[in-house]
């Protein structure tokens, strides 16, 4: 069995502006999620990432 070794993830501290109701959007989702918001925003870009057409890279 492999060893487990925790590691800290490599993150980086960002700001974004969003429009207010934008904002409440996305914490009543992560709320319902039961998640942050930050783990919320960053599962959104996450997905859109994956989802971009080839076209769009």
């Amino acid at each position: 069995m492999e060893k487990f070794v925790p590691k800290k993830p490599e993150k980086e501290t960002i700001s974004v502006r969003i429009s207010t109701s934008l904002l409440q959007k996305v914490e009543a989702k992560a709320a319902a999620a039961d998640i942050s918001r930050n783990e919320f925003i960053m599962q959104c870009i996450l997905y859109a990432m994956d989802h971009l057409g080839e076209s769009s890279e």
